[in-house]
């Protein structure tokens, strides 16, 4: 029964967004959605809809995720940083990939939860690190292969493609209010970046990121 929800989902909301990639669906389904989501929302485990966290937090919708995970194209091996963890869901799909990830998640409450999803699942091979902190004070310089913000930055913040290595790859959601801009910003060289627009989308902000400035007269 759950088999069957989880490929409708592929089906009808991650493939038909545009997520062809064999290798990200086998993903999805190798990943139980259903043990990342609070118990009283299982029932809306593969449905096309925000599920609500603690701390007023949601899950990403499953075809953003496929989306998310066919553009940073991740190789077994890869060091993969991921800001806000929430449930563990898209962790596990990363880890899945082959992927080494290290998680950063702002709410204490909330990566106590996501450690306790992935300790109940199979564990990948190096398990995933679940770190509570602020991202916005990240100071890593050519760390990491991909990194992945799983909320929007209304302003962007150069300090993100900064940790990015050589070839290394960023999705980042930018804008102030709808629609958003979905990215993914390549590190080419040394000091050099290329962008690419993916697609317009609506997320949450990055807690703690700077705002645009309020006018008032």
């Amino acid at each position: 029964m759950l088999a069957d929800a989880c490929e409708q989902m592929i089906e009808q909301q991650v493939r038909a967004w545009d997520v062809l990639d064999a290798r990200i669906l086998d993903a999805l389904r190798a990943v139980p959605r259903e043990r990342f989501v609070p118990e009283r929302w299982r029932e809306l485990a593969f449905a096309d809809c925000d599920i609500a966290l603690p701390c007023g937090k949601r899950m990403l919708r499953p075809m953003l995720v496929g989306r998310i995970l066919q553009a940073l194209q991740v190789r077994p091996g890869e060091q993969v940083l991921e800001v806000g963890t929430g449930s563990g869901y898209l962790s596990a799909c990363l880890a899945t990939l082959g992927a080494e990830v290290c998680s950063i998640e702002l709410h204490p409450q909330i990566a106590v939860i996501a450690r306790a999803n992935l300790q109940a699942v199979p564990p990948p091979s190096p398990p995933v690190e679940v770190i509570s902190a602020d991202a916005m004070q990240l100071a890593d310089e050519s760390c990491y292969d991909a990194i992945v913000l799983t909320a929007s930055l209304p302003i962007y913040q150069p300090r993100f493609e900064r940790a990015l290595r050589p070839g290394g790859r960023l999705f980042v959601v930018v804008g102030a209010a709808a629609p958003q801009q979905a990215s993914l910003i390549r590190r080419v060289g040394a000091h050099e970046w290329s962008s690419e627009v993916l697609f317009e989308t609506h997320i949450e902000a990055l807690e703690n990121a700077p705002r645009p400035a309020v006018f008032g007269f």
